[in-house]
């Protein structure tokens, strides 16, 4: 049985353009909707991930930006882990710059503990929303093999990506490896 793919868009969901849900349309992928994609707080997104993870035997985690802070937050008190197959996480925001802190203040810290399933870190060179340093960092401390774009942007809608094949192509890896 293949695994149920699940996408955790970040703060402000992702609009039509964007891959993710470029790839809700064409693949059927399955978003995990938050109560209030504006004002998000932490507690109440990583519930909403819980109980859609608890519906699936089997999922692969498909975050983008706040979305990866999610997941890594998520796993640190889920019981419920065993059932990731993997995670692909991109562009993780660094909701720890002062400038975030009045908007996204029940975000911090960044939950560091290396995720206990398989996962790849996809980074930009120039994402507005974390250094490239930062973001190579974050995926250490996630225990996540490291995919460098190059200038992409935030890797969102703005980035020009439209379905962005290369992202899909790493998700298949996930599926393939279940089957």
């Amino acid at each position: 049985m293949s695994p149920t793919v699940l996408l955790l868009p970040g703060w402000h969901n992702s609009g039509p353009a964007h891959w993710q849900s470029r790839w809700q349309a064409l693949y059927g992928y399955e978003r995990v909707e938050q109560h209030n994609w504006d004002f998000p707080l932490r507690g109440d997104w990583i519930t909403r991930l819980e109980d859609a993870v608890c519906a699936h035997e089997q999922v692969v985690l498909v975050a983008h930006s706040l979305g990866c802070i999610q997941v890594a937050a998520w796993a640190k008190f889920s019981r419920n882990t065993h059932r990731v197959h993997g995670a692909l996480l991109v562009a993780p925001g660094d909701v720890e710059r002062e400038e975030m802190q009045h908007m996204l203040y029940s975000w911090s810290p960044i939950v560091r503990d290396a995720l206990p399933f398989d996962c790849v870190t996809v980074v930009s060179r120039n994402d507005p929303y974390c250094s490239y340093l930062r973001a190579c960092k974050l995926a250490s401390d996630w225990g996540s093999r490291l995919v460098d774009v190059g200038n992409c942007g935030h890797i969102n809608a703005d980035s020009g990506l439209d379905d962005w094949s290369r992202g899909h192509a790493l998700l298949e890896e996930f599926l393939v490896s279940v089957e």
